[in-house]
């Protein structure tokens, strides 16, 4: 590797952190913003819908960060098959936890649907913003 080969992969490196970064803060105000929403305007099983989604999914999102990161440091390195078993138990617990909320008729599905939607939101968000950064550095 020649010394441009290591400043791309450390300019990509920094771009990779500030879109985790972005991603994570967003998940939480989307979260805030969503519940507050759904408290303020809808019924109750609908804003438990949102929270409880909102929730599941955000915890799975860095429960996953933090497996990754642990997992994939240099010390640290285990087989994939760990990652996945880790993973799928996590999926699995989630997919009982929705199917308590939603056959004990705790929530709206509609408003899980919204809740679970807050880190594709945020993944959305971020991908849409650094397109913008691309296209505005182009036309410079």
């Amino acid at each position: 590797m020649t010394c441009d080969d290591n400043q791309v992969i450390d300019i990509i490196v920094i771009i990779q952190k500030r879109i985790l970064t972005f991603i994570v803060y967003t998940n939480w105000v989307l979260f805030i913003i969503t519940n507050l929403g759904g408290f303020l305007f809808a019924t109750p099983a609908f804003a438990r819908g949102i929270f409880f989604g909102g929730l599941i999914v955000t915890l799975n999102f860095h429960l996953l960060y933090r497996t990754l990161r642990k997992f994939l440091t240099p010390s640290n390195l285990v087989s994939p098959n760990v990652i996945l078993a880790k993973y799928y138990v996590r999926f699995f617990i989630s997919g009982i936890i929705l199917f308590i909320l939603i056959a004990g008729h705790y929530v709206n599905p509609l408003g899980l649907f919204i809740g679970l939607s807050v880190v594709v939101a945020s993944i959305f968000l971020a991908s849409i913003l650094e397109v913008k950064k691309l296209i505005f550095k182009e036309a410079v």
